[in-house]
C-alpha cells in the first residue's frame, strides 16, 4: 500500500479542513477541548451540520445517503475532526447498524429506516451484551417467541450506551433452543415506545451517567421488525461486530489525545523543568507515538479490506486491541504528568469549599477511569486474541 496521500486526498483534507474552520460551533470544540460531557442537542447538531454537507454516514455508499468515500478519505476525516476537536460521531445508528441494514435489510425497510437514520429522527442503541453474555454473545438468553405477526420478548440488556437518548434499539434474540446456540439468534429492531421496556441508568466508576440496564417483559415486536432470516442473526451480529471493533480502536481519538498529552508534557513545572525533557517520561512517549504510527497503518489496511471485501476481516481484532491499549495508556501518561492534580475527587479548600485543582486536571483522571472499559466492550481483549488464534493462526 502506497501510504503517501495522492493531490486529490489532499486536496479533501484541505477541503475539510476549510469546512471544520467555517462550520464546527465554537462552543462544541471547546467543550470536546475540555472533556466536559455533551448533550444530546450538541451532538444532534453537529450530526445535523455534517449531514447538509453530505459527510455524516462516512460508511455508507451514495445510493444510501452517504458520501461513497474510500478507506483514505474515512481515514482523514476522522483524523482531521478530532485535531479539530469535533464531538464524535455516535456510532450506533450510523457506523452499525446502517452497513447492517445496506447488507441484509429488505428495501422496505432500508427505505424505512437509513433516512430517518440521516436525519435525526431515530436515535438507535444497541442490545447485545446481557448479564450473563457480554464477550460470550452466544449464551445470551433474552427470548422473543413467535405470536401471529408479532415477537413476544422478554428478557435483560446491559451496559447499553447513550440508551438514555435512544428512541430505538436494535437487539439480538433467541428465537430457537434446539439449535446450537449460535444458530437459535435473531436480529430485531424494537421502538423503545412500547409497553414492558424499562430502562434503568448504570453510574460509572467515574460517576457519569453512559449506560443503561434495559428489560423487556412481553415486548410485542412486530415480524416485519425482523434483519434478515429468522435464527441467522448470528451471521449479522458478526458483521456488525467487526464494524464496532474497528471504530473502538478509536485511531482518531488517539492522535487527539497524543497531541493533549505532548503539549502537557511540555508545559513548565515549578522547578523550571519540563516533563518531555526526562528520559523516562520521554521514553513512553516515544513508545507510544511509534505505536500510533503502526496502527495508523493497520487502520488503512483494515479500511482497505473493508471496502474491497464489504466489511473489515477478523484482522479488526487486531486493530481493536492495539488501539484500545494504546488509547489506555495515552490516559496512564496524562495522569502520571499531572500527578496529585490529576485526582478524580479533587481536595477543596475547607474554608472556601472550592477546588484545590483544574476542572480540566479533573476530567483527564475521569476519562483515565471511564476509559479502562474499552479493552472489555465490543468483545474484550481477550476474546480478540482467541479470535485472532482461530482465524488467522489456526490454532
Amino acid at each position: 500500500m502506497d501510504l503517501s496521500f495522492s493531490a486529490a486526498e489532499i486536496a479533501f483534507r484541505d477541503d475539510l479542513r476549510g469546512f471544520l474552520a467555517e462550520n464546527l460551533p465554537v462552543d462544541l470544540s471547546d467543550k470536546v477541548r475540555s472533556g466536559a460531557e455533551l448533550s444530546k442537542a450538541d451532538m444532534e447538531r453537529w450530526h445535523a451540520i455534517l449531514n447538509t454537507r453530505g459527510w455524516l454516514a462516512t460508511t455508507w455508499p451514495r445510493d444510501f445517503g452517504g458520501p461513497g468515500w474510500g478507506p483514505v478519505q474515512r481515514h482523514i476525516f476522522e483524523e482531521e475532526c478530532c485535531l479539530a476537536y469535533a464531538p464524535r460521531i455516535v456510532p450506533f445508528g450510523l457506523n452499525m447498524l446502517g452497513p447492517v441494514l445496506i447488507k441484509f435489510a429488505t428495501p422496505r425497510q432500508q427505505a424505512e429506516y437509513l433516512p430517518r437514520i440521516l436525519d435525526g429522527r431515530d436515535w438507535w442503541c444497541q442490545g447485545f451484551s446481557e448479564p450473563g453474555a457480554g464477550s460470550d454473545l452466544a449464551s445470551l438468553k433474552t427470548r422473543a417467541v413467535r405470536d401471529g405477526e408479532h415477537y413476544v420478548m422478554n428478557g435483560q440488556k446491559t451496559w447499553t450506551t447513550l440508551g438514555q437518548h435512544a428512541n430505538r434499539i436494535f437487539c439480538l434474540v433467541r428465537t430457537a433452543t434446539t439449535a446450537k446456540p449460535q444458530a437459535g439468534i435473531s436480529f430485531v429492531l424494537v421502538d423503545l415506545d412500547t409497553p414492558g421496556i424499562e430502562m434503568r441508568p448504570i453510574r460509572l466508576i467515574e460517576g457519569g451517567h453512559e449506560v443503561n440496564e434495559v428489560f423487556f417483559t412481553d415486548v410485542r415486536v412486530p415480524i416485519a421488525n425482523l434483519i434478515g432470516e429468522e435464527n441467522q442473526g448470528w451471521t449479522i451480529a458478526k458483521y456488525l461486530l467487526t464494524h464496532e471493533r474497528t471504530n473502538i480502536a478509536g485511531v482518531g481519538f488517539s492522535v487527539q489525545a497524543f497531541e493533549q498529552l505532548k503539549m502537557l508534557a511540555q508545559q513548565p513545572r515549578p522547578d523550571g523543568t519540563r516533563l518531555v525533557d526526562a528520559p523516562l517520561f520521554a521514553a513512553r512517549l516515544a513508545r507510544i507515538e511509534i505505536d500510533l504510527e503502526a496502527m495508523k497503518i493497520t487502520n488503512l489496511r483494515m479500511l482497505a479490506d473493508a471496502q474491497k471485501n464489504g466489511a473489515p476481516g477478523p484482522e479488526s481484532s487486531m486493530l481493536k486491541i492495539k488501539g484500545t491499549e494504546i488509547r489506555q495508556a495515552l490516559d496512564d501518561l496524562a495522569r502520571r504528568a499531572l500527578g496529585l492534580a490529576a485526582a478524580a475527587f479533587p481536595p477543596t479548600d475547607t474554608d472556601t469549599n472550592t477546588a484545590l485543582v483544574s476542572p480540566d486536571h479533573t476530567r483527564i483522571a475521569m476519562k483515565y477511569f471511564n476509559n479502562r472499559k474499552l479493552s472489555i466492550f465490543g468483545g474484550s481483549n481477550e476474546i480478540q486474541r482467541n479470535i485472532l488464534s482461530k482465524t488467522m493462526l489456526g490454532l
